[in-house]
């Protein structure tokens, strides 16, 4: 039975960075970890990607500039919760390689996640009808379809979601998350 001082706490804090299309499952996941990290009696928060840009970065538009700000921001935030024993579970789009190594490279225990699912399923998911608009011809600048997403190229951890159920995306996580001594075993609790 593991002591009831490390159960209150995240060992050190860290930053779990989601990152995929528009409908891989980063929300649903992000709900389901916290969850269950709470259950341990862990300091956790969630910075959504689309509550952060009505919230912290209302003026910001879609340009690469403007999506580098917005993840940037993010990353600062994550940053000082996390320097804190906060438990930081990003849950964002976050395209651009570049800015997700930067913040890699300077952020407190970054780590980077790549929610995996192929564009095709992400349109059939739809679940803002998103994909649907940028086919019609309504929305452009859409990530996946009309504006790149770059995949990372050394992620900490990928979770194939159209393989793999929330439970067992959750599970590889909270495993990495324990594995890099960032949480306690949870299995022993």
């Amino acid at each position: 039975m593991t002591d009831e001082k490390s159960i209150n706490r995240a060992i050190s804090g860290g930053i779990i960075w989601l990152t995929g299309l528009s409908g891989s499952g980063k929300s649903t996941i992000a709900t389901h970890l916290c969850k269950t990290l709470i259950q341990a009696n862990l300091k956790v928060e969630i910075l959504d990607g689309d509550q952060i840009r009505t919230w912290l970065s209302p003026g910001l538009g879609f340009t690469k500039a403007d999506r580098d700000l917005n993840v940037q921001r993010v990353g600062i935030v994550a940053n000082l919760l996390s320097r804190n024993g906060i438990l930081v579970i990003v849950a964002m789009i976050s395209p651009y390689r570049a800015i997700r190594n930067h913040l890699k490279a300077t952020t407190h225990n970054f780590v980077e996640i790549f929610i995996n699912a192929p564009l095709e399923v992400c349109e059939m998911r739809d679940p803002k009808g998103l994909y649907a608009q940028a086919r019609a011809g309504d929305m452009q600048g859409f990530t996946g379809m009309n504006d790149p997403y770059e995949i990372p190229l050394q992620p900490d951890l990928i979770c194939h979601t159209a393989d793999e159920t929330i439970a067992e995306s959750v599970s590889k996580i909270i495993q990495t998350l324990s594995d890099r001594s960032l949480i306690p075993n949870l299995d022993h609790q």
